[in-house]
């Protein structure tokens, strides 16, 4: 019986919410919601990879020794993706090949960056907000903190979140070419920019999303004016994550969002 009970309090402990149409017509998958083991401090949304999903996503989120997080892992709309050759899969957007001249899907970035402020509207004010992601998850948090610098999205629309935290593990910054001229044009962007907390963490023998467009995007927000963005590679590693990252990740949330010696 008390194994039963372990079982069914692990079960419970993930809430499953039914995917959604937003107001821009894209279907976005199912949420998994990791309720707080401790005190409610931060509500953090986790944004998963190409292909992959919200369940996924939940779990690693469940390992992590965090209690005072709660995590919300949607899961992206299904699309047919210019890199795949078409082939259709969970994307937050559309991309081709990654370089310095590739072209953003500003509709799709800012289709997916409306989607997760809206999960974020409702949190108490005073729980701290924030975002995270790997690969194309760790591209539309990058984007997403742009947007909340700017106070806006990409179209002109206004951002209305306000980010504490943003996470984003072997990923890229879109729009990253023209985000200076953007910061430097407005005094409460750049003190926007200037006051969130970054971390970027990217492999050196990733082959997916090659190491130096994650060291170009730290360095692109950091000309931009993000003070607070700071950029941790990783020998050797590939195109994954690895408990030592996942760790260093822990203890800086616990830092930036003050969660030190709550339960």
């Amino acid at each position: 019986m008390l194994l039963m009970i372990k079982f069914l309090s692990k079960i419970i402990s993930i809430e499953i919410i039914l995917g959604s149409r937003n107001a821009r017509g894209y279907e976005f998958g199912r949420t998994y919601v990791v309720r707080p083991k401790g005190k409610h401090q931060a509500t953090l949304v986790w944004l998963h990879g190409l292909g992959d999903n919200g369940s996924s996503s939940s779990q690693l989120m469940e390992s992590l020794h965090l209690p005072n997080i709660k995590w919300i892992c949607p899961t992206a709309p299904t699309r047919p993706v210019s890199s795949l050759g078409g082939y259709t899969c969970t994307a937050w957007f559309d991309v081709g090949e990654i370089s310095e001249d590739s072209h953003d899907d500003l509709e799709g970035l800012d289709a997916s960056a409306s989607h997760i402020a809206n999960l974020l509207s409702s949190e108490r004010a005073d729980v701290k907000v924030g975002i995270g992601g790997f690969s194309m998850g760790a591209a539309i948090s990058l984007y997403s903190a742009t947007c909340y610098a700017l106070g806006r999205y990409g179209t002109g629309h206004t951002y209305p979140i306000n980010l504490r935290a943003v996470v984003g593990l072997s990923g890229w910054l879109p729009g990253w070419k023209s985000l200076r001229n953007k910061i430097e044009c407005s005094y409460e962007a750049a003190r926007r920019a200037a006051s969130l907390p970054i971390i970027l963490t990217h492999g050196t023998a990733d082959d997916l999303v090659p190491y130096r467009f994650g060291e170009k995007s730290a360095q692109s927000l950091g000309m931009a004016g993000f003070r607070q963005a700071v950029f941790k590679p990783y020998e050797g590693l590939g195109h994954y994550t690895v408990p030592k990252e996942l760790d260093e990740v822990v203890q800086w949330l616990t830092t930036r969002l003050g969660l030190e010696g709550s339960r």
